[in-house]
């Protein structure tokens, strides 16, 4: 049955697989961090390791991901991630104490620093130019339907079952991946990969490692601490000897001279913007519904549902809008309905119902749809072929750190606006009402900002060129050519 299927699609379902896999894993931990805690005695500092200790293995392979895909294939690549995060989801199931456990979680990081570039590279070398749109709208439903889905499954999952089934559940998932992968997938890889840019991979890894970790605990702890300030400063020393050595290297392990092309620029620096506010106000969201309007975990997934719900209803149309509109109109709309759907949980107060959340949430997912699609088709439009696993490495390290200082700068804002609110109407002197009240209006302060990242994205949107997109609106002649240059084994 599967060989009347076009092969671009065997790709397409086979990195979805993975990347639900990967997301799905982040969105249920949170969930049964609690629970963790009481099973193995253990505080806040020593759970955040399962968080940390991943994030710390992803980003030292992200870099290297390009690379390795390279130099051994994409298939054997993928698969070779996809055996080490199902591998090591069924470890972290059966651990018996905290630390196994945390072992457990960073060997996780390896696959998943090498899932989403590679998977990437595969879906942009499988689809045309002009038809990339569909493989960002193939990208779209695990990255819209995993964090939806996660939160409710993970606290259903530890309220019924046990802690152990959300790493379990990602066993069966891994192991359909790698069968289906083994089975219909090509191998690829460049004919000339070079040779191993070490010092590229030493400081591009632990530049982000290091930032990811900062990022992470000046959330938590406020940034003026020395386990804050140490990280960043670690992390921003070692990124601009990253950026020095791969510009002196022949060969270097990220091609930074991808940023050369306008197009490839912006898309990178749109990913900021783009990702911030979404990661940010998808962080603030079950905070406001469970901490301030009393709706429990699974009911606040429900909610938050909603957002994954408008993505998948404009993605099938966002894909044929592409080649219409092209990426700068798609691009400038999205994120205008984008601002307005932030800009409307300005609304939210005590007492509201909970349509006045989902219906902004809703049309949050429609106005990603179209800037999430357009962005990743436009972004990798004048990359050829050869280079995509490079490039795809790049736009992967880019999205996270996006993601990660979208999630800081919301934390950090709310926390601050918070203590000034409560302050500004004398917090011990005044009544309940007046205190949620306060904290409403802080809530309010932290969506305005995230409103703001949104016409950002505008203003920097509305500065890209169609014709530099050329490639992707239609066939060029010079597809043959570029597929040439990778060898098909």
């Amino acid at each position: 049955m599967l060989r009347h299927v076009p092969y671009k699609w065997l790709v397409a379902t086979a990195f979805v697989f993975g990347l639900f896999m990967e997301i799905l894993d982040m969105t249920v931990l949170n969930t049964a961090l609690p629970a963790l805690g009481e099973r193995f005695d253990a505080g806040t500092e020593a759970l955040q390791w399962l968080v940390t200790g991943y994030l710390v293995s992803m980003a030292v392979f992200i870099p290297a991901s390009g690379w390795v895909s390279d130099r051994f294939g994409s298939k054997r690549t993928f698969v070779f991630a996809l055996a080490v995060f199902t591998t090591a989801s069924a470890w972290a199931g059966f651990a018996g104490s905290l630390g196994e456990l945390i072992t457990a979680r960073v060997v996780q990081g390896v696959g998943g620093g090498l899932l989403t570039p590679v998977g990437t590279a595969m879906l942009f070398r499988a689809f045309p130019p002009a038809e990339r749109a569909q493989a960002s709208a193939v990208l779209s439903i695990p990255t819209s339907i995993a964090p939806a889905f996660g939160p409710v499954l993970g606290g259903w999952m530890v309220d019924t079952l046990s802690w152990r089934w959300i790493f379990f559940l990602k066993v069966p998932i891994g192991v359909l991946a790698l069968i289906f992968t083994v089975a219909v997938i090509r191998e690829e890889r460049a004919a000339h990969p070079g040779r191993f840019d070490l010092g590229g991979f030493l400081t591009g890894g632990s530049a982000l490692a290091f930032l990811l970790v900062g990022l992470d605990r000046g959330a938590r702890d406020g940034w003026a601490t020395p386990g804050v300030l140490a990280p960043l400063g670690a992390g921003l020393a070692l990124a601009a000897a990253f950026v020095v050595a791969e510009l002196r290297s022949a060969e270097p392990m990220i091609d930074l001279r991808l940023l050369r092309s306008r197009l490839f620029r912006t898309g990178n620096l749109l990913m900021l913007p783009t990702s911030g506010a979404l990661m940010g106000a998808l962080f603030l969201v079950p905070l406001l519904l469970q901490q301030q309007m009393g709706i429990d975990a699974t009911g606040s997934g429900l909610v938050t549902m909603f957002q994954a719900l408008g993505m998948a209803a404009l993605m099938p149309v966002a894909g044929h809008l592409y080649s219409r509109l092209g990426p700068r109109r798609m691009l400038a709309t999205g994120f205008v309905i984008t601002a307005a759907s932030l800009a409307a949980l300005l609304a939210v107060n005590p007492g509201t119902t909970l349509w006045a959340v989902r219906a902004p949430l809703f049309t949050l997912g429609a106005g990603m749809a179209l800037t999430v699609i357009p962005l990743q088709t436009a972004t990798f439009a004048g990359v050829s072929t050869a280079a995509t696993a490079r490039a795809s490495s790049l736009f992967s390290t880019t999205r996270q750190v996006a993601g990660a200082a979208g999630v800081a700068g919301v934390v950090t804002l709310l926390t601050e606006r918070t203590e000034t609110r409560l302050v500004d109407i004398g917090a011990r002197a005044a009544d309940a009402a007046s205190r949620s009240e306060a904290i409403f209006a802080a809530y309010h302060d932290v969506f305005l900002f995230t409103t703001a990242l949104a016409v950002l994205g505008l203003l920097v949107a509305l500065r890209v060129r169609d014709a530099d997109a050329a490639a992707s609106l239609r066939p060029t002649p010079t597809a043959a050519t570029e597929d040439a240059r990778v060898t098909t084994a």
